[in-house]
């Protein structure tokens, strides 16, 4: 894939550049799974290279379905070029259908400063511009994770309800959502 997006840098953080997952971003990725609140609050915890080459061949299936658009959110490395530090995701997207879901992980190293935030909305932002019947974005995580509420209020998703606890989700959850504003829709990609 060539899409890249970014999201441009702040006073105390660099820019970040978002770009489809790649074969060789397995060690980065394994990495961010040793975690153990990444891990506490991931469904399939990647711990092999075995699942990890899963993990990114269904990436790729899903660019080429178009239905699950997963990001590496990348940071600049001190040796040269980018490094993994989160993931972020569009998922449940259909052909006509007006809404879809968000979902992200950050690797531990990059928490606290503002990377799932602005990554969020920078893929919010392209979702928006990208596909002209979308209006409506869904980020929802578990009651338990006061970090998401921040981080979906810092990318432009308000608080919407309490959903109950069910399978495979053992405790309640928040839903946030964005609107499309009438500048987002059909306004240019943000690209490289």
């Amino acid at each position: 894939m060539s899409i890249i997006l970014r999201a441009p840098a702040t006073p105390s953080a660099p820019e970040l550049l978002l770009r489809p997952w790649r074969d060789d971003d397995r060690d980065a990725l394994i990495a961010a799974h040793q975690d153990p609140v990444l891990r506490s609050r991931t469904r399939n915890p990647l711990t092999t290279a075995a699942e990890a080459d899963h993990w990114l061949a269904q990436a790729g299936q899903g660019w080429q379905a178009g239905d699950w658009l997963t990001f590496a959110v990348c940071e600049p490395n001190p040796h040269g070029g980018h490094r993994p530090v989160a993931n972020v995701v569009l998922k449940n997207l259909a052909p006509g259908r007006p809404d879809a879901e968000v979902g992200y992980w950050t690797a531990a190293p990059a928490r606290g400063r503002g990377v799932a935030g602005r990554a969020v909305d920078a893929v919010s932002r392209w979702a928006f511009a990208r596909f002209a019947e979308l209006t409506r974005l869904d980020l929802m995580h578990q009651i338990d994770n006061p970090a998401s509420c921040r981080v979906a209020e810092k990318a432009g998703f308000e608080f919407v309800e309490v959903l109950p606890a069910r399978p495979p989700f053992p405790r309640d959850g928040h839903r946030h959502v964005r609107h499309a504003t009438s500048t987002e829709r059909g306004a240019p990609a943000i690209r490289a």
